[in-house]
């Protein structure tokens, strides 16, 4: 028995409408929610155009030309700004019937090049018992005709499996939603060994080691830590759906564990470092959540991925706007202050879902709402962008390359020494500065 894929029925009048386009065919993603028991897709998003394409109503006649790197970046793009508990489900193609026979080749190629695309960014790894289906849905624009189909992205010899395509009203009209602030103390030392001083690669060692305590932190529903299999809103009243949507939110406190248990030895350790980063602050994380009986498990593990991947995204975005600015290669960084980018939440029409997305400090709302129109095709209004945080600031120190003189040899040597004395913990070389702010990256080095 395939899964079923229940669908937000504005979903169903946004294909429609993309397949009275004239054109060979169109692409796009789908996006919502897995459970156990059945998928929600809440929305669908047609490929943005290329430049080169965006004068040029006719696409290119075979499938065969479809421009997988351009979809997957797409799809990259687009997962930075769902709110936990979202994420991309699936392809899309709506095609001509001369082009029908070819669409399943170029869903089934797409499907695995996105998941791939998406699974190199992550930061966590997924759960054994989790859904690893994905839709393949193909349209024909002429007859609309609907067809579903479902690959295994765990399996690369996957086979097709059919699945039900069914649309519901009102389907996101009531979702619930979990909030949470986290505070962010992040010490990342970057080793004198370290080549080129990478600190993108360094960074995202660093998270990677922090979204495990976040894995393994005790989460506070309401002031109550409930167990896994127990129903969310056991205790509470559920509110029902209807014209006019609503949110349930719930409060969430996040307990970072202090020791690792007793399974792991803590062992000090002895590093040369040529530098470090520190990541501190408040970060704004939100996770969705169906509202048919859903697990507490469900939740907390939507909201675990939101906080690692909110954090993540913010320093992915930093490093790509220092790179577009000041070039791949530019090692030697003068003392600088940026502005990270802050995260806000707009609105989904019909839907009590919000959307996420991140601007730095000079973007202004022209900016933000043409990225929602090229990104996810939807118009957004100016007052319903919902800033989340404060400006948030980064201090980047000089890099100082002088590692083989002598002198800063012994230098290091003689910080060495005395560090060691004075606390035999983790030993690291490097200058401290401290700026009062809601969350910065702070980078450090002799």
């Amino acid at each position: 028995m395939g899964r079923t894929y229940f669908v937000e029925e504005a979903v169903g009048q946004y294909l429609s409408d993309l397949s009275t386009k004239s054109k060979p065919y169109v692409t796009g993603l789908l996006i919502g929610q897995c459970s156990p028991q059945r998928d929600y897709v809440i929305r669908a998003v047609r490929t943005p155009p290329k430049d080169e394409q965006k004068g040029d109503d006719v696409s290119p006649p075979k499938l065969a030309s479809v421009d997988e790197e351009w979809i997957t970046t797409h799809a990259s793009q687009v997962s930075r700004m769902l709110p936990g508990g979202l994420l991309v489900l699936g392809v899309f193609i709506i095609a001509t019937p001369e082009l029908s026979k070819d669409s399943q080749n170029a869903l089934r190629k797409l499907i695995f090049s996105v998941e791939k695309s998406l699974t190199k960014r992550r930061l966590w790894k997924p759960a054994e018992e989790e859904v690893s289906d994905r839709a393949a849905l193909q349209i024909c624009s002429a007859t609309k005709k609907v067809v579903c189909r479902t690959y295994d992205v765990q399996d690369p010899k996957s086979s097709a499996k059919p699945a039900d395509w069914k649309y519901q009203s009102a389907l996101s009209a009531s979702w619930l939603a979990l909030d949470c602030t986290v505070n962010v103390n992040i010490h990342i030392p970057l080793l004198a060994t370290s080549p080129n001083h990478d600190l993108e690669k360094n960074t995202k060692n660093g998270l990677n080691r922090w979204s495990k305590q976040i894995e393994d932190s005790v989460f506070l529903i309401n002031g109550q830590v409930k167990d896994d299999d127990t129903e969310l809103l056991e205790g509470q009243k559920k509110l029902r759906g209807n014209a006019q949507s609503s949110t349930q939110f719930s409060d969430v406190k996040v307990l970072t564990q202090l020791s690792q248990g007793s399974s792991r030895r803590s062992t000090a350790t002895v590093q040369v470092c040529s530098g470090s980063i520190n990541l501190r602050g408040a970060v704004k994380c939100r996770a969705y959540v169906h509202n048919n009986k859903p697990k507490v498990k469900e939740a907390v593990q939507a909201l675990k991925r939101d906080i690692i991947n909110t954090l993540g995204d913010r320093c992915e975005i930093l490093f790509e706007d220092l790179i577009m600015n000041e070039g791949p290669h530019k090692k030697n960084f003068a003392r600088e202050y940026h502005v990270l980018p802050q995260r806000l939440f707009v609105p989904i029409a019909g839907s009590s879902v919000m959307l996420s997305d991140y601007k730095f400090g000079d973007e202004a709302a022209g900016e933000i709402q043409e990225r929602f129109v090229e990104m996810l095709d939807q118009s957004v209004q100016a007052e319903d962008i919902c800033i989340a945080e404060e400006s948030n600031t980064v201090d980047i120190c000089p890099i100082t390359d002088n590692v083989d003189d002598p002198e800063q040899k012994q230098l290091t040597k003689a910080t060495l020494l005395v560090k060691l004395q004075q606390n035999m913990g983790v030993v690291i070389a490097a200058a401290v500065a401290v700026f009062a702010s809601i969350f910065s990256f702070n980078y450090f080095s002799d």
